[in-house]
């Protein structure tokens, strides 16, 4: 984290590790999902490092101003990740805690699918899936013209390596010299109707994002360290290439028995097993 950061988010100078930030995003999923008894949870269990790390450690933005002209932009492509980026939102102080408890219910600023007309610090509205990277080339593309020193992050799932509009925006990314867009690239191999391997399978993912002329890692997403260094490695890059960073996750990471599942791209938890996630939360707590 930046002196910079530290100054602009007086918040996140508290002595709290980010593996704790992480713990407490995937708790506010868990509490959310229960409110509805199902959803996109394992999702969230599974993104909740690499949202820890991004604002606790990489993103300038102030928590009491969401549209700050001089924050870094925090896209989700996957808008029915909502519930994941809303439990980082609440752990940020961007959304009050109290509304948890209205996730996904009528009048809520927090819907099921992402809208940025609904909820504070919330980008853009995530529709069909492919168009996030893009919109971010945009968003890279005025700042850049603009002058402005920001980062625009896209938080992308691996499923939509299959579209073919991810890769004609690397294409104007790279065409653009826009090294202020840095992709985060979800991978759990998991999509609605299978793995994604089996789906249209995207390796080697690594190579393609070479190939496009980005600056590309991979590393293992639940490893809160590695995380934290490959968002310092890609925020250092001293070229105008744009960087990719794909995140190897497990979904459902940090309760068992939802990571053993063998469907998990929707949850559905019985009534009395939340009380047990969080348990199990509780047991991998960092010390």
């Amino acid at each position: 984290m930046t002196t910079e950061t530290a100054t602009e988010n007086p918040a996140l100078l508290a002595n709290v590790s980010l593996a704790e930030r992480a713990y407490r995003i995937r708790r506010n999923a868990v509490l959310m999902g229960e409110v509805q008894g199902q959803g996109y949870v394992g999702q969230a269990l599974g993104i909740a490092d690499v949202l820890a790390v991004a604002y606790f450690h990489a993103l300038r933005y102030r928590p009491d101003d969401p549209r700050w002209e001089g924050r870094d932009r925090f896209l989700l492509s996957i808008g029915h990740y909502a519930i994941a980026l809303y439990a980082a939102l609440i752990e940020a102080g961007i959304v009050p805690e109290d509304e948890l408890e209205t996730y996904g219910c009528d009048d809520s600023r927090l819907p099921m699918s992402g809208m940025a007309s609904y909820t504070p610090g919330m980008e853009i509205t995530g529709g069909s899936l492919g168009h996030g990277l893009g919109i971010a080339v945009g968003m890279a593309l005025g700042l850049k013209r603009k002058g402005s020193d920001r980062f625009v992050f896209n938080l992308m799932s691996d499923g939509e390596l299959g579209e073919g509009s991810t890769w004609e925006a690397a294409m104007g990314a790279a065409h653009h010299r826009l090294g202020n867009l840095v992709n985060l690239v979800d991978f759990n191999n998991q999509q609605a109707d299978g793995p994604s391997r089996d789906m249209l399978s995207a390796e080697p993912v690594t190579d393609k994002f070479a190939a496009f002329g980005w600056h590309v890692q991979r590393v293992d997403g639940n490893d809160v360290e590695a995380v934290r260094a490959a968002f310092d490695t890609a925020m250092a890059v001293r070229d105008d290439r744009p960087r990719a960073i794909v995140f190897d996750t497990k979904m459902g990471k940090g309760v068992p028995f939802l990571e053993s599942r063998e469907v998990t791209h929707f949850i559905r938890v019985e009534a009395n097993e939340w009380a047990l996630a969080l348990q199990a939360l509780e047991q991998g707590r960092p010390a």
